[in-house]
């Protein structure tokens, strides 16, 4: 599902979070998949976030409860506190490896398009429902095929369940 952004610029596509996960490395990677395709076919976006990044991601996803608001939870309180709502975000583009976001915001002035890190912008659109897209050239780029299979996927909610599991409420202080 192809259309123009909010600004009538580039055709983009819709997707949702297929996963996070941890690359060879121990790097923490959210994998972003176009709403119309099945797991293991077609492409996802990989994006290299950090681990708080990754835990706000699953916490919203999983909808698990943590003790104190995380940062993202904040941003979201500090958005409808001021009478705002996040319509949705972009991942606009992709310059020597590093991955640009938007957060289109609907405000009592009008619209406002704010300057996001992707990690950020789709930890803040899990919590608020927001329609996460991606610019057609940035996965043209950097998609790549799935071989994900629902194997995968349990196994890192596995993993995630007993991260929760092991997690200390001072692991959130700061």
């Amino acid at each position: 599902m192809a259309e123009a952004d909010a600004m009538g610029g580039e055709a983009m596509v819709q997707v949702r979070v297929a996963g996070v996960a941890l690359d060879a490395t121990g790097q923490h990677v959210v994998l972003l998949k176009p709403i119309d395709e099945i797991p293991g076919d077609g492409q996802v976006l990989p994006i290299w976030i950090g681990q708080l990044e990754a835990t706000s991601i699953l916490v919203a996803i999983e909808q698990a409860p943590v003790p104190r608001p995380l940062a993202h939870d904040l941003m979201r309180s500090l958005i409808e506190t001021l009478g705002a709502e996040v319509t949705r975000v972009e991942v606009t583009r992709i310059d020597d490896g590093t991955f640009y976001a938007e957060v289109t915001l609907s405000t009592a002035l009008g619209d406002r398009v704010v300057d996001a890190r992707p990690s950020d912008a789709v930890a803040l659109a899990t919590r608020v429902g927001a329609g996460i897209w991606v610019a057609d050239p940035v996965m043209d780029e950097a998609g790549v095929p799935d071989v994900l299979t629902e194997t995968d996927a349990a196994e890192s909610l596995d993993e995630f369940k007993r991260f929760l599991d092991d997690v200390e409420p001072e692991d959130f202080e700061g």
